[in-house]
């Protein structure tokens, strides 16, 4: 397509995250509209499509990819539901922002990016967010000018206010650490090699069989350690901090909380109550970046090894986290498409 033209865009998957998605592409940014909406809930995506001027709704993946009117995909669907979604793109040689994760195991990502290795070019680009965050994107600049000497180490926080219901430790990993995963080796340029996850004593407002908090760390391939405290029920608000320690000095991010006040004897500022009022900023960027390089007819961001290299952490960090002991991670030489 040309880079004039405007994108159209299929959204598969219209819940929390696709129905945000949908209005950012409708409202937010520019060069791209809805064309069509995907979901199994007919009568959801149909109340959608009717509010949009041009937009048809699908219940079938495949039927939207074939819509004349669609130049590319995004995928909010449940991760399940990523593998055959992605397949079905590559054969109609469309670009696609699929939201994390790529797929939920290593052996389907893995199956994902073979198949983008026999196109012999990159199709997607994976959503991990974080990259796309004003204040990650000034550490990452940091340390790749070596502004403070070489990362030794790395230590985060994740707090979440509370779970939603059904929410299971493997899920601590999967849903959550899994954004650690990602920056930490972007932030770093390494591959992690190994996890071991750490159970503190259990907040009482964790539900039951939540282990809630937990410390996570992971070893990378050059001997730096990385921790993540993860507390999903600290009940405050939303919290992301992340510092590096370097030889000649650490940086830090995730403490700016707003305005801060001292008035009538008390003094603070506001917390974040969730994740998508902390990252709309980096989701805002990462989809306006997406649809300007499908537009050039490029692709960039996070790639299919990244979401195949975060899957197979997270596949160690469960084991890890159900057996207590250190596990490596195992991964495949990278492949030359993508270094």
């Amino acid at each position: 397509m040309s880079q004039y033209a405007t994108l159209g865009v299929a959204v598969i998957g219209t819940g929390r995250m696709g129905a945000d998605h949908v209005r950012r592409l409708n409202d937010v940014i520019s060069g791209a509209r809805v064309a069509a909406v995907v979901d199994i809930d007919a009568d959801r995506v149909k109340r959608i499509a009717d509010g949009i001027e041009g937009c048809t709704p699908y219940t079938d993946p495949a039927a939207a990819m074939a819509d004349p009117s669609v130049d590319a995909v995004l995928i909010a669907s449940p991760g399940a539901a990523h593998e055959d979604a992605l397949l079905a793109a590559f054969a109609r040689g469309l670009p696609v922002l699929c939201e994390k994760p790529l797929t939920p195991d290593p052996a389907s990502a893995l199956r994902v990016l073979e198949a983008e290795l026999r196109l012999g070019r990159r199709r997607v680009q994976v959503g991990f967010m974080r990259r796309y965050d004003a204040d990650y994107l000034k550490l990452k600049a940091l340390l790749d000018q070596g502004a403070y000497g070489r990362p030794l180490m790395l230590h985060n926080k994740h707090r979440n206010a509370s779970t939603p219901p059904g929410f299971t430790n493997a899920m601590m990993i999967h849903d959550s650490v899994v954004h650690e995963i990602d920056v930490t080796r972007w932030l770093l340029d390494e591959e992690i090699t190994a996890v071991r996850v750490l159970r503190p004593a259990p907040t009482g407002n964790a539900p039951e069989g939540l282990s809630d908090p937990q410390l996570i760390l992971f070893e990378t391939a050059a001997g730096q350690i990385v921790d993540t405290e993860l507390f999903v029920n600290c009940g405050f608000g939303y919290q992301v901090v992340c510092e590096a320690v370097c030889e000649g000095g650490t940086a830090r991010i995730g403490d700016d909380h707003g305005v801060f006040v001292n008035a009538a004897g008390k003094w603070g500022g506001s917390i974040t109550p969730g994740f998508v009022e902390r990252f709309e900023e980096a989701y805002d960027r990462q989809v306006q970046r997406w649809v300007d390089a499908t537009r050039r007819g490029e692709v960039e961001g996070p790639s299919c090894w990244d979401g195949y290299a975060a899957a197979a952490v997270c596949e160690a960090g469960v084991r890890a986290q159900t057996t207590g002991e250190r596990v490596e991670v195992e991964l495949i030489e990278r492949p030359a498409l993508y270094r």
